[in-house]
């Protein structure tokens, strides 16, 4: 397996299941996909002792074609922010989620093999009160091979998005964290948003972003698609 043929997805779906359903049937071509606010609903009654009509089985959508990594729920009433869905194909690389290194809604921290080698990657959901910062601010890690950092971090700053005129003071710590993991932000190849208001009254955004290491052949390299 050469690493720098895998090829990743990332979206946030806004809980969208039929999204989600057209991802998992049409995205097959993608090893990876990192996804943010996945649909977490009813999907069949499944055999129960204790009620005749049966236990509700609750999650995210399936597919044959991928392996579903998302962290253990705490109740009913919980939902993970992030899920990872891995082709199949790759089965063999051994895939792994690291709870015992993260474990909070808001990150997936997954491992894999790689000719005798374990890569990691993080997939990352920051909500409007960034608790992944705080959380990874107060978490010490001592990792080698992250291979990226990529997720949606609802930072709205005139770094990433040339045509929002405004200063963050979120992106400081985002930055000051990803250069502690030895990342850079990675620019895509064409500036366009990455998240599309259904209000007319907002802006367009880019709050999705690609963290990668500086000497990584695929820094600055990544597209955008607006289609979906």
């Amino acid at each position: 397996m050469i690493l720098k043929s895998l090829k990743l997805f990332l979206q946030n779906v806004q809980k969208n299941r039929t999204l989600m359903d057209t991802i998992l049937e049409s995205y097959i071509d993608f090893n990876i996909l990192f996804i943010q606010e996945p649909p977490w609903s009813f999907i069949h009654s499944i055999l129960s002792f204790s009620n005749e009509e049966g236990d509700s089985l609750v999650g995210a959508p399936n597919h044959p074609n991928w392996i579903i990594f998302s962290r253990p729920l705490n109740d009913n009433n919980d939902h993970p922010h992030v899920i990872l869905y891995i082709n199949t194909c790759l089965s063999y690389l051994y895939f792994f989620l690291q709870k015992d290194i993260f474990n909070h809604k808001v990150i997936n921290c997954f491992s894999f093999f790689n000719n005798s080698d374990i890569f990691f990657m993080l997939n990352v959901y920051s909500d409007d009160h960034q608790s992944v910062l705080k959380y990874l601010k107060d978490t010490e890690v001592n990792l080698q091979n992250i291979l990226i950092m990529a997720g949606n971090f609802n930072i709205r700053d005139s770094i990433w998005n040339p045509s929002y005129p405004f200063y963050s003071s979120h992106s400081d710590s985002l930055l000051e964290i990803a250069d502690s993991l030895g990342f850079k932000l990675s620019n895509p190849i064409q500036q366009i948003p990455t998240q599309y208001s259904n209000n007319t009254n907002n802006t367009n955004s880019v709050i999705n972003l690609f963290f990668l290491h500086p000497n990584s052949m695929e820094i600055d390299n990544h597209s955008i698609n607006p289609d979906i």
